[in-house]
């Protein structure tokens, strides 16, 4: 898919988010948020998963001083 195809495919999903902010991203980031919305919309449950991409950080923390 295009980036514009991207961006079209998570308006639909999220109707609240612009365009002119989600085209400040590059396409692998904006697939990852197209995947996580998609898998958002689907079932819920005990055999429901997400797996976290290795790229993003589970816990942000600020320097010690």
């Amino acid at each position: 898919m295009s980036k514009e195809q991207v961006i079209a495919a998570i308006r639909r999903r999220n109707r609240s988010v612009s365009e002119d902010y989600l085209i400040h991203f590059d396409e692998q980031t904006l697939s990852n948020y197209l995947q996580r919305l998609t898998s958002l919309s689907g079932r819920r449950g005990r055999n429901s998963r997400w797996v976290r991409q290795t790229t993003d950080r589970s816990v942000v923390t600020r320097p010690y001083r």
